[in-house]
């Protein structure tokens, strides 16, 4: 018996048959892939062509609309017709709103800037207010020294005020202390605010009249900042270098003190009219005239 034919296949054979198969596969699919493109850019030419065609189509219709318009105008203008079929004015309708409508949609449109103008009244009415509630005292008497007794004596502000007049014409007579602390510390002064005080009012017109030691001395210049006393008062015994020096004089019992807080080289002295940086000579020296009578009457009774 003869052995039957045997086909072999070589392992080669059998990888060439799964490439060719697997080749078939992918060159189907592409093919697949771009018939389907060509499909849908087949869609979106049409779709593209038939806008085109709307578009075309309303602008047609929109252009021969105006050209009958632009004729009919002309027709009316040359008085051929007059009125037209063609042309139609729009009128927007108005809407009747009520009283309470009106105000609610005033304030809703203008709601920022109305803000803003509140904030405004605001500041305006409460600086009005300060200026117009604000104490003005007819005269004010400038405190500056090293020991906090003399600033804070219980009687001084009412002694100030005893010796002064209604020089504002307000109804009633007020005198007022502002004191300013100079520690002997120099840093101190700065850290409780005490240099920028000073600064502020010898640099202002509210007060001629100073009590101070040589605390304010260190501040100012004697000779230009201060008006030599003994040419007003040229008899006085206690006015030394042109200044009133308070001690042995009844300054502690006015200002409710013992003798002993009154130290040797306190004084008042009065700070002439000049140029300054929150006010004008002139400001000063309507100060002065002002201040001059309450002075005079504070050294007499001190002199007694």
């Amino acid at each position: 018996m003869k052995d039957k034919e045997k086909k072999i296949v070589s392992p080669a054979d059998d990888a060439d048959d799964r490439l060719d198969i697997k080749k078939s596969v992918f060159e189907v699919n592409k093919e697949l892939r771009i018939q389907r493109e060509k499909e849908e850019e087949a869609q979106q030419e049409e779709i593209r062509r038939r806008i085109a065609e709307r578009e075309k189509k309303r602008q047609e219709e929109y252009d021969k609309r105006i050209l009958e318009e632009k004729k009919e105008l002309m027709r009316l203008k040359q008085g051929i017709i007059e009125e037209s079929e063609e042309i139609h004015e729009e009128t927007e309708e108005t809407v009747k709103l009520t009283f309470w409508k009106k105000v609610g949609n005033f304030f809703y449109h203008n709601k920022w800037w109305l803000g803003i103008a509140a904030v405004f009244v605001f500041i305006a009415v409460v600086l009005t207010h300060n200026v117009l509630t604000k104490k003005n005292p007819d005269v004010i008497v400038l405190v500056v020294c090293g020991d906090g007794t003399i600033g804070n004596a219980p009687k001084l502000k009412d002694y100030i005020t005893d010796m002064s007049e209604d020089l504002n014409d307000n109804g009633k007579t007020e005198g007022a202390v502002y004191f300013i602390h100079r520690p002997d510390n120099a840093a101190g002064g700065y850290a409780n605010g005490s240099d920028t005080s000073l600064v502020t009012q010898l640099n202002s017109s509210e007060s001629v009249i100073v009590i101070g030691d040589s605390k304010l001395l260190e501040a100012v210049d004697p000779e230009k900042d201060l008006i030599d006393l003994s040419e007003m008062f040229p008899d006085n015994i206690n006015i030394r270098s042109g200044r009133f020096y308070l001690k042995n004089t009844n300054f502690a019992d006015r200002a409710g003190l013992e003798e002993s807080d009154i130290p040797y080289d306190l004084f008042i002295a009065v700070r002439k009219p000049q140029q300054r940086l929150y006010t004008t000579k002139e400001e000063m020296e309507k100060t002065l005239e002002k201040d001059i009578p309450v002075l005079e009457k504070i050294i007499s009774d001190l002199s007694k």
